[in-house]
């Protein structure tokens, strides 16, 4: 007898939960769901072809340096199976009873608070690059932990990132609707921010979900400040972005920090790119006490090429945190670890980030190549690494979350 062929619900349907689903689903990042039978089977020889290039799931970091908890990558194994299904009639199948989900960063809770900009904004159109600030006050009654955070971008073509910002005193509220060109605005930056990170969504970010015991905390009546960067538009366009908040259900012994590495930390000083230059640029940060990393998120623009991260401690042990050789503007994410990961005090950590600013770079926006400095605008460069973090407890290596 031939084996029996594989069946959406016995072999296909837990593959995608595990790896598609997060982003494939109504109001996802990705352009179609795959909730249904019917959904994925007739996307069915389209899913075999991205599975079998490896196109998709689009996931950049090398899984032989570190290991990542919201990690999607298909073993070889479960390709030849989507394959196989595929090629022998996309059969059904019996209903499995639990849809449990395997991965521990998929969560189909809905948020506890879902707040959307105030008003609609109007794009411009004239095809320039638009740094908005939004204003969206949370009204929460009482300090409050946050264990999830989402960014959910209200017109995806336009929205190229966004950062969320916390303000605990309702002074800024007059930055709403402002452009970062704008010289009133200097007088809202002076106002010391209570979190000048909360969060930041990139092409290709999903939520963020910290680890149980711990959150951000977002003192009552905070106002969150939305700083938006929008891609060039030519013809009228809105948009309506909207952040949600996932409540901590149990106790909350330790608060999540942000470290955010920039260019003004990086050594090898100016961070100016040349034309047809791939220069290597090197940034060592100093940690000053015991703290367990939760995730990093590195960040560049179109011109990047690769992005390396480790720490070395005071005894010389190199303790890895990422490595992505190829590096994809489109596709960027929160690297959140299996484990937390100790970082003694003294230790040191390194970033080397690679550009190609040549004019064989597919990727580059100028052609030919034209010299890059700092800057948002998309044709501008970037070099960050933002990392959660909390202080550390004895024991922290083992918790796996």
């Amino acid at each position: 007898m031939g084996q029996a062929k594989p069946t959406y619900h016995g072999d296909i349907e837990p593959i995608l939960l595990k790896n598609c689903v997060s982003c494939h689903k109504p109001g996802g990042i990705g352009p179609f769901s795959l909730q249904t039978y019917e959904e994925v089977k007739a996307k069915g020889n389209f899913i075999g072809h991205v599975t079998k290039t490896k196109y998709m799931p689009p996931w950049k970091a090398d899984p032989t340096y570190q290991t990542f908890r919201n990690e999607k990558k298909l073993e070889q194994s479960e390709i030849d199976l989507i394959q196989k299904w595929i090629g022998t009639g996309m059969v059904k199948g019996k209903k499995v009873k639990s849809k449990k989900i395997s991965s521990p960063q998929e969560d189909l809770t809905k948020p506890d608070l879902t707040l959307p900009m105030l008003n609609s904004y109007q794009l411009s159109e004239k095809a320039e690059e638009d740094f908005r600030f939004f204003v969206v006050p949370s009204n929460l009654p009482s300090d409050t932990y946050i264990s999830a955070v989402e960014f959910i971008p209200g017109n995806r073509r336009q929205v190229h990132h966004s950062r969320i910002m916390v303000d605990s005193t309702q002074k800024i509220r007059g930055i709403d609707g402002m452009s970062e060109l704008d010289p009133e605005i200097k007088k809202f930056q002076t106002i010391p921010l209570a979190d000048e990170f909360l969060y930041g969504w990139v092409p290709g970010n999903t939520k963020i979900f910290f680890p149980p015991g711990t959150a951000k905390k977002l003192a009552k009546g905070s106002d969150l400040i939305l700083n938006i960067h929008y891609s060039p538009s030519s013809k009228p366009q809105q948009d309506k972005s909207v952040i949600n908040l996932y409540f901590a259900k149990t106790p909350i012994t330790r608060e999540v920090y942000t470290l955010t590495l920039r260019e003004n930390d990086i050594s090898n000083q100016p961070f100016y790119i040349d034309a047809e230059r791939m220069p290597t640029f090197h940034i060592s940060y100093k940690v000053t006490r015991d703290i367990s990393l939760v995730s990093v998120m590195p960040h560049m623009h179109f011109i990047g090429k690769s992005f390396l991260a480790y720490a070395i401690t005071l005894e010389g042990e190199k303790i890895p945190l990422i490595k992505i050789d190829n590096w994809d503007f489109n596709w960027q994410t929160t690297y959140q670890f299996k484990k937390l990961l100790k970082i003694p005090a003294g230790s040191r950590i390194i970033v080397e980030a690679k550009y190609d600013n040549t004019s064989e770079n597919p990727a580059n926006p100028n052609n030919p190549a034209k010299d890059i400095g700092y800057g948002w605008n998309s044709t501008d460069e970037m070099c960050n690494m933002v990392i959660y973090f909390i202080d550390y407890k004895e024991g922290d290596e083992a918790i796996e979350y």
